[in-house]
């Protein structure tokens, strides 16, 4: 009977599209305020299931608390912007066998996990200018006992690969990342003492550690937001690859 040979080979491609946000400032799953993002992808094929693959990603995020539905973080008033930039290894598995050439073998739906690890500089507008977040310990943290702004993830998802002929192919990808850190959008814990945020960091930190409406709600010690879980982000890319690899012909058994 017929047997394939396993299709081994690189490929490289770009992929574009969407990202999301989920955390503090947006705990509603709010999904109308996109960023965007761009991939480039370097893929090795073991076989026509499984695969292993390198990425570089950069995109932006944002969170903004007048989009949200909830009484406080209405009043709470935070908003916030972060670029990312990220790269991940990142194992694949086809459901279907995929070859590249064939005609009955062109299309998988797919899962992918791994690892990644990401930059992030959260950011606030103040009077008109875009201002970064972390130097100014907005809940309270001591001089060079900031967060970090470089962090370890896991990526998860799924997406559909589909030839458009022997070498190029359609990638369409949604997939998360659960990230080690609670500061993507510069809130996790509680409000601090603001004459001590003025004291540590100055007067624009001051406006920045609590920017709720009349009457004010930063009170110290009172929840800011929620430490137990961390942020996470996603994205919705579409793309397209190369295939460097050698097409190979079917042995035949007897």
């Amino acid at each position: 009977m017929p047997s394939v040979k396993a299709q081994q080979g690189w490929e490289i491609g770009l992929l574009g599209g969407a990202t999301g946000y989920f955390g503090d400032l947006n705990t509603q799953v709010n999904i109308t305020h996109p960023g965007a993002a761009g991939t480039a992808v370097a893929r090795y094929n073991f076989n026509n299931r499984i695969s292993l693959r390198g990425t570089l990603m950069y995109g932006g995020i944002k969170g903004d608390d007048k989009w949200s539905k909830n009484t406080f973080e209405n009043r709470r008033n935070l908003s916030f912007r972060s670029n990312i930039f990220e790269g991940a290894l990142v194992g694949e598995f086809n459901f279907l066998p995929l070859t590249h050439g064939s005609y009955d073998e062109n299309f998988s739906p797919y899962l992918l996990g791994g690892l990644c690890v990401f930059s992030y500089n959260p950011q606030a507008k103040y009077n008109g200018q875009w201002v970064d977040l972390r130097p100014l310990g907005t809940e309270g943290q001591f001089l060079n006992t900031e967060y970090n702004t470089s962090s370890l993830g896991f990526v998860f998802g799924t997406g559909l690969k589909m030839d458009l002929n022997e070498k190029w192919s359609l990638n369409v990808e949604l997939a998360g990342r659960k990230v080690r850190t609670d500061y993507l959008d510069d809130v996790s814990g509680n409000y601090a003492d603001i004459r001590d945020v003025r004291r540590l960091h100055g007067e624009i930190a001051a406006a920045l550690s609590d920017r709720s409406v009349e009457p004010k709600i930063g009170a110290a010690g009172r929840q800011r937001g929620n430490g137990k879980n961390n942020d996470a982000f996603v994205t919705l890319s579409v793309g397209i690859v190369y295939y460097f690899g050698a097409l190979k012909c079917p042995d035949f058994y007897r």
